[in-house]
């Protein structure tokens, strides 16, 4: 397996800041304490590429549009207002994750970021979580998903998914365990100074 992974956050307008925010900060700092080579190469990306408006109303530029993104190892779909009203019914977005999904390792999603992959009928048959406060819509529009309650997050093997907003940072220190170390993930926890005690 790389050494090196190439990860993407998918951006839209609403999107929840701490949802994409978080994780982009765990893996952008995630470094070898030997060599201090940074572990992953982490990206932004939205349909057109355009300036978005996150929730509360953050600018974000995203690096790439669907058209320009180069390939991703590890994929984030954040949630939001955005996520769950929004690009729920955007078919372009639902496609496009649909086609990621057989070309990534992992497919994440964040809080209600969790309905877009529902939508596309990748948790159909599998354990699911979300946000607490939208976990019975999530249950009553895809009853295929069996919908877990009270977790940071759930492991599907390639899909993971995590609960609301604060979820998604410590969904990432388990995606660095899977895939580098427990020990590179406690020590990236330590240097943000986000208290984990159980991965």
């Amino acid at each position: 397996m790389s050494l090196k992974w190439n990860v993407g956050l998918l951006l839209f307008n609403e999107v929840e800041v701490l949802d994409f925010a978080g994780p982009f900060e765990v893996f952008s700092i995630t470094e070898f304490p030997e060599t201090g080579e940074k572990t992953f190469h982490v990206k932004t990306v939205s349909q057109h590429g355009d300036l978005i408006r996150a929730r509360n109303g953050l600018m974000v530029k995203p690096d790439y549009s669907f058209e320009t993104a180069t390939s991703f190892d590890i994929l984030i779909v954040p949630g939001g207002y955005g996520a769950e009203e929004i690009e729920i019914h955007n078919l372009e977005v639902i496609k496009w994750i649909q086609e990621q999904s057989t070309k990534v390792e992992l497919l994440t999603s964040v809080c209600t970021g969790a309905f877009l992959l529902a939508k596309a009928g990748l948790l159909d048959n599998k354990t699911a979580t979300t946000h607490w406060m939208d976990i019975n819509r999530l249950e009553t529009e895809f009853p295929n998903v069996k919908v877990l309650r009270n977790k940071r997050y759930v492991d599907e093997g390639n899909i993971i998914t995590s609960g609301g907003i604060s979820s998604g940072i410590h969904m990432s220190f388990h995606v660095i365990r899977r895939l580098i170390s427990e020990d590179i993930a406690l020590n990236t926890a330590k240097r943000m100074e986000y208290e984990i005690t159980n991965i």
